[in-house]
């Protein structure tokens, strides 16, 4: 998948490129920075010091020596004044000046920290969310894949309501009805607000297909065969056109790579997708649970009420919420596989 969280140490991912967040110097002086420095040796020291110094949102580009990646992309976050002194201006160039650089050398991939999340006490959880955003806005005109390394479960702060409301939704025995909280607001989305304790019935959109009839079922083998519904690439083919998406635009807000694309248009009758691909695709296009699970059936697959990351999915179609990348943030809470490919 073009964007994913993993919870992993930078210095340990196997990348074209890793992003280094470090001061103007460039001294590996702490955090990130130190840990950089260290894996990489001496001669990434002595090569900093003749580059520098390095602006306040600038990237600097030097050899990964003896990190595990070719590259190391060096980026001056800001400090942290209570986010009215221009921080989130800075913060975005630090994360669009790294990726341009990946880009003009050739990268693949690259794997980044949470700029300014450390000894600058940029707050982590809006680190995150920031990072996410300006990433996906790039990955919407350039193909690569993109690590955001999240060392452990303290390194960001999840939505505690949030949480608790998807761990309840989890634990009831039934989803048609939930009781719900307060949801956090996501960027370029007001956030929905509900009161608690209170149960909403969720009135599900009319699905564009419905289940065909197995009236030939009483026909030979070879003649029901004949009536089998559509594979999933050309459902999902219809959903495009149904809600009048590009392929380019649905492929890439489904957090799907073109390479993976591509091989559902050159194989429509045999292509099989994983089912965090499927549920991708679904989340991009906006359908419902009836959609979805019409998408889903034509791969084989659905979303059962027996599974976390199928109760999780539930929670967000059924609440009308499509931030993939919301979604994937509760997934990698709950330690479940994130959407896309």
């Amino acid at each position: 998948m073009p964007l994913q969280i993993v919870r992993q140490d930078i210095t340990k991912m196997r990348v074209d490129a890793i992003v280094n967040t470090t001061n103007e110097e460039m001294v590996g002086y702490s955090g990130v920075d130190c840990a950089v420095h260290s894996a990489a040796g001496p001669k990434m020291d002595a090569e900093c010091k003749k580059i520098a110094p390095l602006g306040l949102g600038e990237a600097k580009i030097t050899p990964g020596y003896a990190l595990p990646c070719k590259y190391v992309i060096h980026t001056s976050g800001p400090i942290w004044q209570g986010g009215l002194s221009g921080e989130s201006i800075i913060l975005r160039s630090c994360y669009l000046e790294a990726l341009k650089l990946a880009v003009k050398h050739g990268c693949s991939s690259v794997a980044f920290p949470l700029i300014s999340s450390g000894t600058y006490g940029y707050p982590k959880d809006k680190v995150l969310k920031f990072a996410v955003q300006v990433i996906t806005e790039f990955l919407f005109e350039h193909e690569l894949t993109v690590y955001i390394c999240v060392f452990d479960r303290t390194s960001y702060e999840f939505s505690r309501v949030l949480f608790d409301d998807i761990k309840e939704f989890i634990d009831d025995g039934t989803d048609e009805e939930c009781e719900v909280c307060c949801l956090p607001e996501a960027a370029g989305r007001p956030s929905k607000r509900f009161s608690p304790k209170r149960s909403m019935s969720v009135s599900a959109k009319p699905s564009l297909y419905k289940e065909p009839s197995d009236s030939t079922v009483g026909e030979s083998l070879e003649e029901y065969l004949r009536s089998m519904d559509k594979s999933f690439a050309y459902k999902l083919f219809d959903f495009i056109d149904a809600k009048g998406m590009t392929d380019v635009e649905c492929y890439k807000k489904a957090n799907v790579d073109k390479k993976t694309f591509s091989k559902i248009k050159c194989n429509p009758d045999t292509y099989r997708p994983s089912k965090q691909t499927a549920v991708a695709f679904a989340i991009a296009l906006k359908l419902n649970l009836d959609e979805t699970q019409d998408l889903l059936a034509s791969a084989g697959l659905t979303l059962s009420r027996s599974f976390t990351f199928d109760k999780i999915i539930r929670y967000f179609i059924q609440k009308e919420i499509y931030d993939i990348f919301e979604i994937n943030e509760a997934l990698f809470e709950f330690d479940q596989v994130l959407l896309g490919c």
